[in-house]
C-alpha cells in the first residue's frame, strides 16, 4: 500500500503544469542594477515595490510578460551596498542572435565582459561571459530565435546524480542532456519543464572531487508555479525522506499576501519556492 502511495504521489510533479517563475538574489544599488538590466542587457522592467516596514525594495526585470516568461527578482535590503555571492553559484544565461552584438553593447554602458564572444571550446556555439554591478555572472548563448532569453541558473553541485534524482522526483523536472567533459574535469545536467532551447533551465555542475562550496549571501531561490502547494509538499516531503534536504516553510499563506507557497532545499542547500500558480496570477493582477 505504502509503494502504491508513493508512486502515485511522484507522479502528481510529472502532471502538474509548472514552469519556473524567477530567480531571487540581492543587490547593493537596485537603481543602478535597473538602469544596467534594462539598457545593457536589453531586459525591461516588470515591476516594481518598496516595503518600508520590512527595509527593503525589489524590481522584477525580464524579457517578456511574468505570466508567460522567467524573470529576475532583485531584492535591495536598506543599507547593505555589498553581498557574498559565494563559490557554490554558477552564472545565469541569455540567449540572443547575435552575441558579439550584446558583447558590445554591454561594454558600451559599462559593463565588463570577461570572456570575449567566440566558439566554445571544441564546440561551434558562441558564447560569452559579462559580469554585472555587483559581479553576478551572465553567460550570453548565441541561439538564432528562443521564446526564452532568459534560459539559465547555473548552481553547483556535490553530487549529479542525487541532484538530478532530487528534481526529477521532488519537482518533476526532467533531465534536458547530460554533458562529461574529462578534460575540464565536470560534468553538468541541464533540468527544465521543456526542451532546452525553449525554455529556462537548471544547469546543475559537478566539479570532480568537489562536495560542498560556501552559498555567500547574495543568491537567493528559484520560485516554480504548481497548481497544489499542498500536495507538493508531499511529494517534497516524501523525497527528502530518500534523498536529503529540508522544508524550510511549511506549504499555507504568506500572512498580508494571501499567496500559498512552499519552501525547501535541496541536499546541497540551494532554495526552492514552489508558489500557487492562481495565487501569482492574482498577485500580478494587482501590482
Amino acid at each position: 500500500m505504502a509503494d502504491t502511495l508513493s508512486t502515485d504521489l511522484l507522479e502528481f510533479p510529472k502532471k502538474d503544469n509548472r514552469r519556473l517563475l524567477h530567480a531571487v538574489y540581492r543587490v547593493g544599488d537596485l537603481e543602478r542594477s535597473i538602469k544596467f538590466y534594462t539598457e545593457a542587457f536589453g531586459m525591461k522592467l516588470l515591476r516594481k515595490r518598496d516595503v518600508p516596514e520590512e527595509k527593503y525594495s525589489n524590481a522584477f526585470l525580464g524579457f517578456g510578460p511574468e505570466e508567460s516568461n522567467f524573470a529576475v527578482e532583485l531584492t535591495y535590503n536598506y543599507g547593505v551596498d555589498k553581498y557574498d555571492i559565494g563559490t557554490g553559484f554558477g552564472h545565469f544565461a541569455i540567449a540572443t542572435a547575435d552575441v558579439y552584438k550584446l558583447a558590445e553593447d554591454i561594454k558600451a554602458k559599462g559593463g565588463t565582459i570577461t570572456r570575449e564572444p567566440g566558439p566554445v571550446k571544441g564546440g561551434t556555439s558562441v558564447i560569452a561571459f559579462a559580469k554585472d554591478p555587483d559581479g553576478y555572472l551572465f553567460e550570453l548563448i548565441e541561439r538564432p530565435s528562443t521564446p526564452e532569453p532568459l534560459c539559465q541558473v547555473m548552481l553547483r553541485v556535490g553530487d549529479l546524480d542525487r541532484s538530478i534524482k532530487f528534481y526529477e522526483k521532488a519537482l518533476g523536472m526532467k533531465l534536458c542532456r547530460k554533458i562529461d567533459r574529462p578534460e575540464q574535469k565536470y560534468t553538468l545536467a541541464m533540468m527544465g519543464y521543456a526542451e532546452e532551447k525553449e525554455t529556462t533551465v537548471l544547469e546543475l555542475t559537478y566539479n570532480y572531487g568537489v562536495t560542498e562550496y560556501t552559498k555567500g549571501n547574495a543568491y537567493a531561490q528559484v520560485a516554480i508555479s504548481t497548481s497544489d502547494v499542498y500536495k507538493s509538499a508531499e511529494v517534497v516531503n516524501h523525497v527528502i525522506q530518500e534523498l536529503g534536504g529540508k522544508i524550510t516553510r511549511q506549504a499555507g499563506p504568506l500572512p498580508g499576501l494571501g499567496t500559498k507557497i512552499l519552501s525547501f532545499l535541496d541536499p546541497d542547500g540551494w532554495k526552492t519556492v514552489l508558489v500557487d500558480h492562481e495565487d501569482f496570477l492574482k498577485e500580478l493582477e494587482n501590482k
